[in-house]
C-alpha cells in the first residue's frame, strides 16, 4: 500500500509555506526600496491634495544626486516627515522678490505653484544641504521659513500620486529657467 495522500498534503503544505516565505521576502525588499506616504497638509497644493498616497523611492539619492524640481519626503522631526520641492542644492544662492524665485540669478518657471510667494529673502545653500518650498508657497512651512533640510534627512524622491485612483498622476517636474532678456 502506498501512503500519497499523506506525500500531497505534505507538498501542499510546502507550497503554501514557500509561497507565504517569497510574499514577506518581497515584502520587505520592496519596503527597503519604496516608502508610501500620506499628504497630511496643504503646502503642496495644488500638486497634491491632503489625503492622497505617494510612492517614495528610497533608493533614489543613494543611486544619484538630488536635483532642482524633485519633490522630496524628509524627517523634519522624530516624529514628523515633510513633504516639499527641492529648489536649491549645495552651492546655490536663492533669491525671492517680487513675487518671483531666482535661483543662481535665474528667474525660475513654476507653472505648479497655486501663487506667487509674497515674501522675500536670500538664502545661499551649504554643503550637506538642500533648500525645499512648498507648492503652496504661502501657506507653507519650509526653508523660506526655518532654514535648510540636511540631504541625510531625506527618506526619497516622491514619484507618483497612486491613491485615490481618480489623482494617479506621475510627479516628476524638473525646474526650467527662464532665459535672460
Amino acid at each position: 500500500e502506498s501512503n500519497t495522500g499523506g506525500t500531497s498534503t505534505f507538498r501542499i503544505l510546502l507550497e503554501v509555506v514557500q509561497t507565504l516565505a517569497l510574499a514577506i521576502v518581497l515584502y520587505f525588499l520592496i519596503d527597503f526600496v519604496v516608502a508610501r506616504v500620506r499628504v497630511e497638509n496643504i503646502s503642496m497644493l495644488p500638486t497634491l491634495q491632503p489625503g492622497e498616497f505617494v510612492l517614495v523611492n528610497k533608493m533614489a539619492y543613494k543611486l544619484g544626486d538630488f536635483q532642482r524640481g524633485d519633490i522630496v519626503v524628509f524627517h523634519y522631526s522624530a516624529q514628523e516627515d515633510y513633504i516639499k520641492r527641492v529648489i536649491g542644492v549645495p552651492g546655490d544662492i536663492i533669491e525671492i522678490d517680487t513675487g518671483q524665485v531666482r535661483v543662481n540669478g535665474q528667474i525660475l518657471e513654476e507653472p505648479y505653484i497655486s501663487a506667487a510667494p509674497q515674501y522675500l529673502g536670500a538664502w545661499e545653500v551649504p554643503m550637506d544641504s538642500l533648500f525645499v518650498l512648498g507648492d503652496n508657497r504661502n501657506q507653507s512651512s519650509d526653508s523660506h521659513r526655518w532654514g535648510f533640510v540636511s540631504e541625510q534627512s531625506v527618506v526619497g524622491e516622491a514619484l507618483v500620486v497612486y491613491w485615490p485612483l481618480s489623482e494617479a498622476k506621475l510627479l516628476s517636474q524638473p525646474l526650467t529657467v527662464k532665459a535672460n532678456n
